[in-house]
């Protein structure tokens, strides 16, 4: 646990220096991270100047709701999925667009952190991830993580960081 926050906290560190540097906002929808990765982001001191909002969308209403994911996607892909992370993290930066606030990057998290829920096709680990930014960059990616389900939520957390800083590089 203590190698986890110190990561994560240096990855938030990270980010928000090159977020700052760049005058940018950011804003996050999580899923099976329950808001990992908005902890590590307000952990750090002064992240309002950089961090805008996060969304905690665990259920696929939710995720509709609040992000406006299409149920149509989620009918054929499922939650866990780069069709739904993407929907995800376009649904944040129209949610701050809504608002003036005009977020510039955005990244989402969905995925299966275990112990059950897993099936053969996408197994407990499954995470997939989403980057977006105002100039309609979208980039996705899925991983598959070991461990249990607080170590799947943490490698989710560090990866989704890590990526987000590579890039604003």
């Amino acid at each position: 646990m203590v190698e986890y926050e110190k990561l994560s906290g240096n990855l938030a560190k990270e980010l928000g220096v090159a977020l700052k540097a760049r005058d940018m906002m950011l804003v996050l929808a999580e899923s099976c991270t329950g808001g990992m990765a908005a902890e590590a982001v307000t952990s750090i001191a002064g992240s309002s100047a950089w961090f805008d909002r996060g969304f905690v969308t665990y259920s696929n209403a939710s995720k509709v709701e609040m992000l406006g994911v299409s149920t149509a996607t989620l009918e054929k892909f499922g939650a866990v999925s780069e069709d739904v992370a993407k929907e995800m993290a376009l649904g944040c930066l129209k949610s701050t667009a809504l608002n003036n606030n005009h977020a510039h990057i955005a990244a989402s998290i969905t995925g299966i952190a275990g112990p059950d829920g897993g099936s053969l096709e996408k197994p407990v680990g499954t995470v997939c991830f989403a980057w977006a930014s105002i100039n309609n960059t979208v980039t996705t990616n899925t991983k598959y993580f070991d461990g249990n389900r607080e170590e799947i939520r943490q490698k989710a957390t560090i990866f989704c960081l890590a990526e987000l800083i590579q890039r604003l590089a």
